[in-house]
């Protein structure tokens, strides 16, 4: 009469082990291919001021159209501003094929151009092919 509950023990034990070794087995750690990417951090730069005026308004217009050309051309993966409001004004995600090729891409903003923003470049490796989208719905609909 002892053997059965030990031999459902065994069963139960078994069936357990064999079932995370099963589930280890079905999801392997993802691979990832990698690339290089390049940052720019946007800093003030020599002619940055707080002030509001038309000529600043025009140059920071400028400055988005160019985040889109670049985003549309699909040289800029992600921009953004920083919101602490210190030196380190923003920074690009660019996708080039080189250091040189980055900076000539920072090279067409405006607000570069005017010396209100200077560009620190770096290479940064990362997964390839990374994307953003501009909403959850379409991140969720890019899956199928």
């Amino acid at each position: 009469m002892l053997r059965k509950p030990s031999l459902v023990v065994a069963v139960i034990v078994f069936l357990s082990v064999a079932a995370l070794f099963l589930r280890a087995e079905e999801k392997p750690a993802p691979q990832f291919e990698m690339t290089t990417y390049y940052l720019a951090l946007l800093r003030k730069g020599p002619s940055w001021t707080a002030e509001r005026s038309p000529e600043v308004e025009k140059l920071q217009a400028g400055h988005m159209a160019n985040i889109n050309r670049l985003a549309d051309a699909g040289k800029l993966l992600l921009a953004g501003p920083f919101a602490d409001d210190g030196d380190l004004r923003g920074l690009f995600v660019l996708r080039a094929e080189s250091l040189e090729e980055a900076q000539a891409l920072c090279g067409t903003d405006p607000a570069i151009k005017a010396g209100r923003l200077k560009a620190e470049i770096h290479p940064w490796y990362s997964a390839k092919n990374i994307r953003v989208f501009p909403t959850a719905a379409e991140a969720e609909s890019s899956k199928h």
